[in-house]
């Protein structure tokens, strides 16, 4: 699926089960909420804060998704074609940062 079909797949979703989208503002608390979400199971498994018992069941997949479909609801809900944006991020991003990162010191 790329990112049109995905944001039309929330589209759908929210015609057919979710009545209407939350306004922009609640929609970007939510995204705040699910990067808490991942940021917290980052932070615990891979990071150096021990994991507690009730965070180990945590699916770190199942939270990034929730970041996706809350990006896809406000891409959605403001006009933006996150497919055409990602691809010219994307061309940008090559231009801009090839050398540069081959060049990085840090990352050899």
């Amino acid at each position: 699926m790329n990112i049109q079909n995905a944001q039309q797949a929330v589209d759908d979703w929210i015609k057919n089960h979710g009545v209407r989208y939350f306004n922009e503002l609640t929609n970007m608390a939510q995204l705040t909420e699910e990067v808490g979400e991942v940021a917290r199971i980052i932070a615990r498994r891979y990071g150096e804060q021990s994991e507690k018992e009730s965070d180990k069941n945590k699916d770190l997949g199942e939270e990034l998704a929730d970041v996706i479909f809350v990006v896809l609801c406000l891409a959605n809900q403001t006009g933006v074609n996150l497919q055409e944006a990602f691809e010219k991020k994307l061309d940008i991003k090559t231009k801009r940062d090839h050398d540069r990162h081959h060049n990085n010191e840090k990352l050899k």
